[in-house]
């Protein structure tokens, strides 16, 4: 029997993620978050895989090949309050996902308070850090055994 696939999904300026203005992100690289879900993915007994891109397209997609996973935590970024077309191939996909925002974007500038995403999501995580992904990915896997 296969294991449940879960996708990691990051967007523009995460791969920067650990010096990147770390008063509001953190210190962890997104390699070392990497690593946090990959442990959690060998506790709950499935499989993760991760992708990050700086472009919206190649975010579209990655999502659309994603089609058949058992869900995405995704964090796309600025492109949360912005792109309609990764809003468009979500809905299109079908499969849950969770939107994760490491710093907690109500206590940001106004315009980050729109998500084009959230109502479509399965779950929002907003200003856990780190921990955020970690958390969707626990719940996802929840959604999918349910």
């Amino acid at each position: 029997m296969t294991r449940p696939t879960f996708a990691v999904l990051n967007g523009p300026n995460l791969n920067l993620l650990g010096t990147r203005e770390p008063d509001l992100y953190g210190a962890e690289r997104l390699s070392d978050i990497q690593q946090r879900c990959e442990t959690v993915a060998a506790e709950l007994d499935v499989a993760v895989e991760f992708f990050q891109s700086n472009h919206e397209g190649a975010l579209v997609d990655e999502i659309q090949r994603r089609r058949a996973d058992s869900g995405i935590v995704l964090n796309a970024g600025a492109y949360t309050h912005t792109s309609i077309a990764i809003r468009d191939a979500l809905a299109a996909v079908q499969v849950p996902f969770v939107e994760v925002h490491v710093s907690n974007v109500f206590a940001r500038e106004d315009f980050r308070h729109r998500s084009y995403l959230s109502d479509l999501a399965s779950g929002v995580i907003v200003g856990c850090g780190a921990d955020g992904y970690e958390f969707a990915l626990r719940r996802l896997v929840v959604l999918a055994t349910a």
